[in-house]
């Protein structure tokens, strides 16, 4: 009978083995890029998950100012530093995962539906278009 109980045990216990608990503010913090050309600082408000980039490679143009958002379908915007920007937005945690947000890249203007995941200590984000999707790994700097 004890044997029973101990193999039942271990059935029950079997899905969480080797899985890394994930807490909702695991994510928040300081990321280098998978390119390591930018840091974005993540980072929690109103219960609700963004990225702000913190620092760029190649801060400048070639005329020595910022480098601003040129690339960004909507006119008003692409005068706005690119450095500072928040570039995700609107994440969510639910079950080991924060999604339901938006991420842009400026290198090409585009929004991508996004998610997250740790695995290891770091972050791969995926964006979305549609059915056609890139995951990008990051590494925490802090």
């Amino acid at each position: 009978m004890m044997r029973v109980k101990h193999v039942l045990l271990f059935l029950i216990f079997l899905p969480f083995i080797g899985k890394s608990q994930v807490s909702t503010d695991d994510i928040v913090g300081v990321w280098l890029t998978q390119a390591k050309d930018a840091k974005v600082e993540v980072y929690k408000k109103g219960g609700k998950y963004f990225g702000k980039v913190i620092w760029i490679k190649t801060p400048n143009d070639e005329n020595g100012q910022p480098v601003k958002d040129t690339k960004n379908p909507d006119d008003a915007k692409k005068n706005q530093n690119i450095l500072g920007m928040d570039i995700i937005t609107d994440l969510v945690f639910k079950t080991e995962e924060w999604s339901g947000g938006k991420v842009y890249d400026p290198k090409n203007g585009e929004t991508y539906d996004c998610k997250i995941w740790l695995e290891e200590g770091k972050i791969h984000l995926r964006g979305y278009l549609g059915w056609f999707y890139e995951t990008k790994t990051w590494t925490k700097m802090d």
